[in-house]
């Protein structure tokens, strides 16, 4: 039942890595984690390779994503209270 309140459970690392491209775009994404993945020739491919075999990275990413989901609420929390 702890997963109910894990945010990350149920998302692929496709899935977030893709969340936030869309979100920030691969220069803003590289500025936050200045990985080569995200710097120089930028896919979803080829990070999705690093990010699996760099639990480090991958940490920061889903700390990022947690980060965006965070941000999305509250700006969507205080657009509709205005």
């Amino acid at each position: 039942m702890q997963q109910a309140r894990n945010p990350l459970h149920g998302i692929t690392l496709e899935g977030i890595v893709t969340a936030l491209v869309a979100h920030y775009g691969w220069a803003e994404l590289g500025a936050r984690i200045p990985v080569r993945c995200f710097t120089s020739d930028p896919s979803v491919s080829s990070s999705l390779k690093f990010l699996r075999k760099t639990p480090w990275a991958r940490e920061k990413v889903e700390g990022l994503y947690l980060f965006m989901l965070r941000d999305i609420k509250r700006t969507a929390g205080s657009s509709t209270s205005e």
